[in-house]
């Protein structure tokens, strides 16, 4: 069963997504759930285009 883990943005993972959000043009929310995931090495599905082409970020297309 999946384990889901509640993460406080404490000043450490507010610096990294500012740091990716600047660097990689994301959105500052995106940008903390990069940072958030990269902290806790977890990979990210998503179907939202702001993520397309990030590495460790796994693009999911539309399914007619």
């Amino acid at each position: 069963m999946p384990t889901r883990v509640v993460v406080d943005l404490d000043s450490r993972l507010a610096l990294a997504a500012a740091q990716l959000s600047h660097a990689l043009q994301l959105p500052m929310a995106d940008s903390i759930i990069l940072a958030t995931a990269r902290d806790r090495q977890a990979r990210i599905y998503t179907m939202d285009s702001d993520f397309r082409g990030i590495a460790d970020v796994e693009w999911i297309d539309v399914i007619p």
